[in-house]
């Protein structure tokens, strides 16, 4: 065997060091490349400095913050399902929330209320009733999209069908116009 004209350099044997020197290397940068994050995309720029959160009378309204007008007893109520959206058309989001009792048995009926932010104080509270839990129907496929709340509602036909089972399907919409919100039902939908 020859030798070879360019001598053995340290770095071509691997040793454990180097591995553990390479995996300290590998995780500081996974761990500093998580702190870069780029802004989410945009079709058009907006000109001037950019603002990381929202302001405050932009948020959409926390229903954490609200007591609902909704009869519970010695149970708490309990927010099902939320969605935000811009219902009114002013450029600031309300919520909508699907609320029940927070029963340990049964099928407790839900209401749906929209929030918004008081104009002076900026703290959310509730402005409507979409569906009151007297009604004795429950939500399922709720959503808030183009201005509008769309919902399924299960309820009973008779006060004899068992409260596990409901026997009637609606699909609803409700939308802003004119100062209140019209509940309608969406072009398609059928009852059960």
């Amino acid at each position: 065997m020859q030798p070879s004209a360019v001598p053995e350099l340290a770095h071509t044997h691997t040793r454990p060091i180097h591995w553990l020197a390479t995996a300290t290397a590998v995780a500081g940068v996974v761990a500093f490349s998580s702190f870069l994050q780029p802004d989410a995309a945009t079709a058009a720029q907006a000109a001037g400095p950019r603002t990381k959160s929202a302001p405050a009378h932009f948020a959409p309204p926390d229903p954490a913050a609200v007591t609902f007008p909704i009869e519970c007893g010695p149970v708490q109520a309990v927010v099902k399902k939320k969605a935000s959206g811009d219902l009114d058309g002013d450029g600031s989001p309300e919520t909508v929330a699907v609320v029940h009792c927070d029963s340990p048995m049964g099928t407790p009926p839900d209401g749906v209320y929209v929030l918004t932010r008081d104009g002076d104080s900026g703290k959310p509270r509730v402005v409507a009733s979409l569906l009151d839990p007297q009604k004795r129907t429950n939500v399922s496929d709720f959503a808030v999209r183009h201005g509008a709340v769309t919902a399924t509602l299960l309820g009973y036909s008779s006060a004899d069908v068992p409260r596990c089972c409901p026997d009637m399907k609606s699909d609803v919409k409700w939308r802003w116009q004119d100062g209140s919100f019209v509940r309608s039902t969406p072009s398609g939908a059928r009852s059960v």
